[in-house]
């Protein structure tokens, strides 16, 4: 079922992890539960962008065309699924280092549960003060490394001490990720491929 994980991964996040390593139901779900996660901040972040604005200190918000906002909400939501499978990629390659030898299910199961709380911040933009949005962002990550270190050992199936260390390595990697997607947008920005604001 699509996201029938969400309710627990905040609720009762160890024992919904054990839950999804007893289940596996396969990669079909994990993909699934990334394409509709992924939905959020796009269309959120589209329809605070074209008819909200954003304010940024003092004056009027600022707005972006709706077709720079649509061609901006389709990159961000392909660059997040594309950090989601990066991660778990890196999380599968990784895990021979530390005694594990999960299969490419876990592997996308644990990026893909990990990566929710920080979709689900989103939301957040749709009151696009930058000051709330970075409030929101700031838990959304705490929550997901959160979930990182908590899921590792059960997923990856290692003991919590070798587990702690492998999620490290996987913030680290998650971190350098977000600054190549960043890196990758200034880019971008600098070929053209950059917003067009209304007025």
């Amino acid at each position: 079922m699509i996201l029938n994980h969400l309710w627990g991964l905040y609720t009762h996040p160890r024992e919904e992890w054990q839950n999804i390593e007893r289940t596996h139901e396969g990669i079909g779900a994990s993909l699934t539960h990334i394409l509709v996660i992924a939905l959020i901040p796009a269309i959120c972040g589209f329809f605070a962008s074209s008819y909200i604005g954003w304010s940024i200190g003092a004056g009027e918000p600022i707005k972006l065309t709706q077709a720079s906002a649509v061609k901006m909400a389709f990159a961000m939501y392909f660059a997040l699924i594309a950090g989601v499978f990066l991660l778990a990629y890196l999380a599968h390659w990784m895990a021979k280092t530390f005694g594990a030898d999960p299969t490419t299910t876990q592997a996308v199961e644990l990026a893909a549960y990990t990566a929710t709380p920080l979709f689900m911040v989103g939301f957040a933009t749709l009151y696009p003060e930058l000051w709330f949005v970075m409030m929101v962002g700031l838990a959304g990550i705490a929550y997901s490394v959160y979930l990182l270190y908590s899921g590792v050992p059960i997923i990856m199936n290692i003991p919590e001490e070798r587990g702690f260390i492998y999620a490290s390595s996987l913030v680290t990697c998650g971190l350098v990720l977000l600054v190549a997607i960043l890196a990758a947008s200034v880019i971008m920005w600098n070929l053209g491929f950059g917003p067009s604001y209304v007025g």
